[in-house]
C-alpha cells in the first residue's frame, strides 16, 4: 500500500475562451487517484470537507477505490483552485485555501493516519507550505520505517507564497530523507535560480542520495542518479491539456515500483529506475489526451 499525502481541492477549470468547468483536484488526489487506477492499493492523507464539494471529493475517491486514512470530515469547506488554461493547454492556478479543509490536518492527525508498514509515501505542492499541514508533513517524515520510499514533488507555486519559510523547511527535511525528488523546469527556475536545471539537479541528487526526475512536458525525463544520468524521450500526443500530467506520472512511477516487488535499496538498479519512468510517461501520455486530471485504469496501458 502506497500512502498519498496533501491536499484535496476543487479544481475550477477556465478556458481560454472562458469557458468554466469543474473537477476534483489537487496533485495528491491526482497522484492518488492514478496509483488506484493502476491497480495499486492506495491511502490518501488529507483534509476532505463535510460541505457538498467534499462529498464529491469523497464520492470520487470512494469510487477509484482510494481509500481515506483520515475518515472524519473537516467542517471547514473545501479548498479552491482557478486553472487558467492558454490555447496550448498549458495551466496557471491560483488557490483559494486559507481557512479550509486542506489546512485542517495537525501533526497528531496525520500520525494517527500514518501506517510505517506502507510501501510508500508520496508528499508535496500545497503540503509544503501552509501551516500546519507542512508541519503535518514533517512529522510524518520523520516517523517513517527506514524501509519505506519516499518520493518528493515539490510542485512549487511561488503565487501562494508569501513567506517561502515554511517550504523551504518542509523541503529540506524532506530532502534529508527523500528517495525519489521530481522536479519539473519551473520548479528549478523558482528554487534555484542561479543554477541551470540540469546543475540543479545534479546538485540535489549529490546532496541527498536520492533519484531525480526532471520533468520537461514533450521533451522528455532527464534521471539522474548516484551512478549516471540519462534521457528518456516521450512520444508525441494529441494534448488536450496538461492538468494532473505530472501527478500522473508520479503515480504511475510508484504504481510500477510497488507492482513489481521493488523495494527500497533497488533505487539504485538503473535499469529498474528507466522501466518506472518508462511507466510514468506512459500513463502521463494518456492523461494529457483527456480534459482535467482523468489518469488512465490499468487495462487501458496493455
Amino acid at each position: 500500500m502506497i500512502h498519498v499525502m496533501g491536499e484535496a481541492l476543487i479544481d475550477i477549470i477556465v478556458s481560454s475562451d472562458g469557458e468554466i468547468d469543474s473537477v476534483v483536484g489537487g496533485g495528491p488526489i491526482n497522484t492518488a487517484r492514478t496509483i488506484a487506477r493502476l491497480g495499486t492499493k492506495v491511502s490518501f492523507i488529507g483534509g476532505i470537507s463535510q460541505d457538498a464539494l467534499g462529498k464529491r471529493i469523497r464520492r470520487l475517491l470512494d469510487s477509484d477505490a482510494v481509500h481515506c486514512a483520515i475518515e472524519q470530515d473537516c467542517p471547514a469547506p473545501t479548498t479552491l483552485a482557478i486553472a487558467s488554461l492558454d490555447e496550448l493547454g498549458a495551466a496557471t492556478y491560483q488557490f483559494l485555501i486559507q481557512g479550509t479543509s486542506s489546512l485542517s490536518v495537525t501533526p497528531e492527525i496525520a500520525l494517527k493516519a500514518f501506517d510505517n508498514k506502507a510501501t510508500a509515501l508520496h508528499i508535496g505542492t500545497l503540503a509544503f507550505v501552509f501551516e500546519p499541514l507542512s508541519q503535518a508533513t514533517r512529522a510524518v517524515v520523520a516517523a517513517m520505517d527506514e524501509k519505506q520510499i519516499l518520493m518528493v514533488d515539490p510542485n512549487a507555486r511561488p503565487s501562494v507564497m508569501q513567506d517561502p519559510s515554511q517550504f523551504w523547511e518542509t523541503f529540506n527535511a524532506a530532502l534529508e530523507r527523500a528517495d525519489v525528488i521530481k522536479f519539473s523546469g519551473d520548479d528549478f527556475d523558482y528554487m534555484f535560480p542561479d543554477l541551470s536545471n540540469q546543475e540543479a539537479a545534479q546538485n540535489i541528487c549529490s546532496r541527498s542520495q536520492a533519484v531525480v526526475l526532471l520533468t520537461d512536458g514533450p521533451k522528455g525525463v532527464h534521471v539522474f542518479t548516484q551512478t549516471e544520468d540519462f534521457h528518456i524521450n516521450v512520444p508525441e500526443v494529441d494534448v488536450v491539456d496538461t492538468v494532473g500530467a505530472g501527478d500522473s506520472f508520479s503515480g504511475g512511477f510508484l504504481s510500477h515500483w510497488d507492482n513489481h516487488n521493488l523495494n527500497r535499496a533497488e533505487l539504485a538498479n538503473t535499469e529498474a529506475v528507466r522501466a518506472a519512468v518508462e511507466f510514468g510517461i506512459k500513463v502521463a501520455g494518456l492523461t494529457c489526451q483527456r480534459v482535467g486530471a482523468m489518469p488512465p485504469f490499468a487495462h487501458e496501458l496493455v
